[in-house]
């Protein structure tokens, strides 16, 4: 008989205290919000899974042709905005060298490009039909 009162005693004990440990850590968790968010590249999806914002660390390469004829590209900080087609309708990027920001279009190549890289900076403006304006400083 006293070894049931014991096991039932020492049950309501356990039960007590891990109410306790379960009330601390549930206050604990609301209350601090961790100082840091730390990783190589994050990606935000929307309620079908669809990335819709992603920032990326991209390598150097030294290999690339570029569109203005140059070879080569710096290690790159990229955020992309992406439609719900999947379309990167916005650019923000930084290299080692400089940054560009390119805004697009709903009908491709219809785009704003601001570039600032080396000694150099130019706004370029493209529309739907591919005509496009240049602006560079004097």
């Amino acid at each position: 008989m006293k070894t049931q009162r014991l096991v039932i005693v020492l049950t309501a004990v356990n039960l007590v205290i891990l109410m306790l440990v379960v009330l601390r850590a549930k206050s604990v968790a609301s209350s601090e919000v961790a100082p840091v968010l730390r990783g190589r590249a994050l990606e935000i999806v929307d309620d079908q899974d669809r990335v819709r914002a992603m920032i990326k660390i991209f390598p150097a390469n030294p290999t690339v042709k570029m569109p203005d004829g140059t070879t080569g590209y710096p290690e790159t900080v990229l955020l992309r905005l992406i439609d719900s087609k999947g379309a990167p309708n916005v650019k923000i990027a930084a290299t080692e060298d400089g940054s560009a920001v390119n805004f697009e279009g709903e009908a491709n190549p219809t785009h704003v490009q601001v570039v600032a890289r080396g000694k150099s900076a130019s706004i370029k403006l493209v529309n739907q039909d591919g005509r496009e304006q240049l602006v560079k400083p004097q």
